[in-house]
């Protein structure tokens, strides 16, 4: 055990510690820069991390193993996918001067006074079973190191002055005022006290990692040793997988109820959108805080495992954290665990009533004020300590009832159970935010009846259980139902009685709530308010202005000493100088029109929220309703401004096609600058050889005239060899240029296949001889005999330049080619020239007929020529009409093959003329 006195001191110096920290952050004058970080932001969303996490999940994990995580991976998939909510919540909030969820949810529909009142009831009854589990955690933690765990049982038996739990509270709240209600800021942020809380965080997850660290190597011989021991005690083997038949059921609500919770929890909502100070930290957010959630629950199931194996029988679960280091006799450890769990609470706590006293303050004391005590109220000129006593007050009341709650139900039940309590309840606000910002029709009609049946529905199924559960209702409430009356059972409505507790809560309080917003919202109409809100908010990101359906002045010293009298004197005439600068106004003017007068409506929503603030204003504004002829300019103002905004969506959805066309043009034109280059470079080398050998042997022959005629033959023989390869090579060229262009006239008429194919095997004989090939010719049987209908010359040089290729191909000493020609069907014939070389890659049979393409291995290399014999081949047979393309397997030989138009009788003895056309017609399809 450890002294009573030392831990109240240590818990005290901390709590200054962190005083400290806030006070420096405010007072050094550059409180936004200081936690202007996407990193502090995340830490400060950590704040999702309470003693629930801290201790009461592994007290969840020692009884249902890995049970607890449903309630991590819900923040997790509401950050990691549900960014593009994250994101519009943010821009509405800080266009609009959100400073509460409740101010969120009354703004957008309508600014409704009452939607805002009842958000707050929601909030504020809600959240009270989760302050009680921070003071059970503070208080219980406080007794198991200073008397045991033993005493720590027994605490609702003891007596209030006694008990740690108030002087919890009241120490909480004492730092809860000085954190949040020193000051009435613009906005509501409070830069010192995100400060803190995000120091809280690093510290609660160094203080629970050091615990699991301890738990692996000093009880245990590492991780794995701790595991293996556990697989093999009795009773915790089932800790490792899913327990009961519908434990995949309560994992989904789990995961449901508590994503919900993570963007409604009025704790959460301040630290992710009131003290946002940069939207783009968001974008890191998104993956920092599911790592964090990630990094703090990494030794949850080890410490429980530990303390089932270690410690005694019958042991508090949720004192495990803390029971382990004193059992293993490391009191310093010990301490270390109480600021961790000192600090997961004191931070949820100071945000939480931080965050529930603006609401009360905001959305129900100043909007009944102002209904029922409005002259009291014009009789001050400065209303900020009001503002603050309200709001202090508030807190006192929060954590009061907090501690009640604490003190006469909350001990009868475990962290996690009371925790979800609160995760149903606050859960009631998501289907109302989801539908107020993704669709335009929801009313506040809907949006009332929705979270009012939630709520009662809520309080029904688990509020009044929980109350029951500890004896303050009898037992016959849960038992028998309401006045006896069996099918309202709370925890078997209607006779569903096969879920879990909260997963049926769940169930029923977002099928009524949601059946409610729906229903009320298709059968209700809308506000001119309504809908002027409903459009700012579903249409933010395409920068929705709220819509003026009042012609709004004001007399702006009457609007500027409205203003400072809740926000001071000198912020308000620097704000009020400050837009009138930037909109090239005359500060000194006397008259505020429409668009000063809703900037300043929005610079007190962001005090006193915004249902009050459009209730302040309107004292002071003229209002009336625009004429038919300036309503009806405006919608054609609006309408304009949509069709323009059409058009740009798209002129940018053309511009990225002529980008990526662009791109795609671009990627062309380098392929073809390289296959240039390679060009140049092949035709270089071709040029050169046979140039540079015929001026060799020339010389030769010219300075040795007595060169003997064996000799001379052979050298003789070389030049007409080289000089038939320069003309070939320059023939090429020539034939490419002239096809291209369009200048060749061509003779179309009946040409014979195996003629053609004759001659062109007669043409290529010596070549054929010289590298050992033999040539294969299949013809039809008699009579048939396939006929075309082509330019016999041009015909007769696609042959030459196919059998060249194959030929090059072959391997010398016992090449083969084989040349077939056959009339497939009626209208057309085909020829094909197959080899037996290497053959030719699926992936390339497109490219080879690429202008300078030559397709080459590892074992062949690059081949000899110019690149353009089967580009020749291609030009010339789609100019007659024809397809050509490669066959044949990958390795083993190529065979290409070439269909054209089939010459019919009556053409047999007549040849016609045609003109030069282009070379580039459109290709024809390929044939199946």
């Amino acid at each position: 055990m450890v002294d009573p006195g030392i831990v109240a001191a240590v818990a005290i110096v901390y709590l200054l510690i962190l005083f400290a920290l806030a006070y420096w952050v405010d007072r050094r004058g550059q409180g936004e820069r200081a936690i202007n970080s996407s990193i502090v932001y995340t830490f400060s969303l950590a704040i999702y991390c309470t003693s629930w996490t801290f201790y009461g999940s592994v007290g969840l994990a020692s009884k249902g193993g890995i049970a607890f995580l449903p309630i991590y991976l819900g923040p997790t998939l509401a950050f990691a996918l549900g960014w593009l909510l994250l994101r519009k919540i943010l821009r509405v909030s800080k266009a609009n001067r959100i400073t509460s969820l409740a101010s969120l949810i009354a703004s957008r529909f309508g600014k409704s006074s009452s939607l805002g009142a009842l958000v707050t009831v929601v909030a504020l009854v809600g959240s009270v079973p989760y302050l009680a589990l921070q003071l059970k955690a503070v208080s219980t933690s406080f007794t198991v190191l200073t008397e045991g765990a033993s005493r720590a049982a027994s605490l609702a038996s003891g007596s209030i002055v006694g008990d740690a739990g108030l002087w919890a509270a009241m120490l909480l709240t004492l730092f809860a005022m000085l954190f949040g209600s020193r000051s009435i800021q613009p906005g509501e942020h409070h830069y010192g006290m995100v400060a803190a809380v995000a120091f809280e965080s690093m510290v609660k997850l160094l203080c629970l990692t050091a615990v699991g660290l301890f738990v692996g190597f000093g009880l245990f011989h590492g991780f794995g040793d701790l595991f293996r021991r556990a697989a093999a005690a009795p009773g915790l083997a089932d800790l490792f997988r899913f327990q009961g038949a519908s434990a995949h059921l309560n994992w989904i609500g789990l995961t449901a109820v508590s994503l919900m919770a993570s963007l409604c929890l009025p704790r959460q909502f301040q630290v992710m959108v009131v003290e946002n100070v940069n939207e783009r930290h968001l974008d890191r957010a998104i993956w920092l805080f599911p790592l964090y959630l990630l990094a703090i629950n990494l030794f949850v199931l080890p410490i429980a495992l530990a303390g089932r194996m270690l410690l005694p029988a019958g042991a508090d679960p949720d004192s495990m954290v803390l029971s382990l280091p004193l059992a293993s006799g490391a009191p310093l450890l010990a301490l270390l665990v109480f600021i961790g769990g000192l600090s997961a609470s004191a931070g949820m706590v100071i945000v939480e009533t931080a965050a529930l006293s603006t609401m009360v303050s905001n959305d129900l004391v100043m909007p009944a004020l102002l209904r029922y005590r409005h002259r009291q109220l014009a009789a001050r000129a400065d209303l900020i300590p009001l503002l603050l006593t309200i709001r202090r007050l508030a807190m006192v009341g929060v954590m009061g009832l907090g501690y009640v709650y604490m003190r006469y139900v909350g001990e009868a039940y475990p962290l996690v159970s009371i925790g979800l309590v609160s995760f149903v309840a606050v859960a009631q606000f998501f289907p109302v935010i989801l539908f107020g910002l993704f669709w335009r029709r929801a009313t506040r009609i809907g949006a009332l009846a929705g979270i009012a049946l939630g709520f009662l529905t809520w309080a029904h199924t688990m509020f009044l259980p929980a109350i029951a559960g500890s004896g303050l209702l009898p037992m016959s409430y849960l038992t028998d139902g309401p006045f006896g009356i069996a099918w309202l059972r709370p925890h078997a409505l209607f006779g569903l009685d096969s879920l879990d507790p909260v997963v049926h809560a769940l169930f029923w309080t977002m099928l009524l709530n949601c059946g409610a917003i729906v229903g009320l919202s298709l059968f209700t109409r809308q506000s001119a308010v309504e809908r002027a809100q409903a459009a700012l908010f579903v249409d933010v990101f395409g920068g929705a202005e709220a819509a003026q359906l009042w012609r709004r002045t004001a007399p702006l010293p009457d609007l500027r000493t409205l203003v400072g009298r809740f926000l001071g004197q000198k912020q308000a005439e620097a704000a009020f100088l400050d837009r009138a600068r930037r909109r090239g106004l005359d500060p000194g003017g006397i008259e505020a029109d429409a668009e000063m007068v809703l900037y300043a409506e929005r610079l007190l929503a962001g005090a006193i929220g915004s249902a009050s603030a459009r209730v302040l204003v309107s004292s002071v504004v003229t209002e009336e309703p625009l004429g038919v002829d300036e309503v009806m300019r405006i919608l054609d103002e609006t309408s304009r401004l949509i069709e323009v905004n059409r058009e740009l969506e798209e002129k940018s959805r053309a511009l990225e096609l002529a980008g990526a066309e662009l791109r795609q043009a671009n990627e062309r034109l380098q392929e073809l600058d390289r296959l240039k280059d390679d060009f140049v470079s092949t035709v270089n080398h071709e040029l050169r050889t046979p140039l540079t050998s015929i001026r060799s042997f020339s010389e030769i022959l010219r300075d040795n005239p007595q060169l003997d005629a064996g000799r001379r033959d052979e050298f003789y023989a070389i030049i007409i060899r080289e000089a038939e390869r320069l003309t070939r090579l320059i023939n090429q060229m020539l034939d490419l240029a002239q096809i291209q262009s369009g200048q060749i006239a061509t003779v179309i008429g009946p040409a014979d296949l195996i003629d053609v194919i004759d001659d062109a095997v007669a043409a290529t004989s010596r070549i054929l001889l010289d590298k050992g090939v033999t040539v294969t010719v299949r013809a039809p049987a008699a009579p048939v005999r396939p006929v075309a209908l082509a330019d016999r010359d041009l015909l007769m040089q696609v042959l030459l330049n196919l059998l060249s290729n194959a030929v090059k191909f072959c391997p010398a000493g016992h090449g083969q080619v084989s040349i077939s020609a056959a009339a497939p069907e009626p209208g057309w014939v085909e020829f094909a020239v197959a080899d037996n070389g290497p053959g030719i890659a699926p992936e390339l049979r497109d490219v080879v007929f690429e202008r300078f393409r030559q397709i080459g291995s590892s074992q062949t290399g690059k081949p000899s020529g110019s690149g353009l014999g089967l580009t020749i081949c291609r030009i010339v047979v789609r100019r007659l009409g024809g397809t050509i393309w490669v066959e044949g397997p990958a390795q083993g030989g190529a065979l290409i093959r070439v269909r054209l138009p089939a010459a019919t009788p009556a053409e047999d003895g007549s040849r016609l003329e045609r003109a030069p056309q282009p070379a580039f017609a459109a290709p024809v399809q390929m044939p199946k």
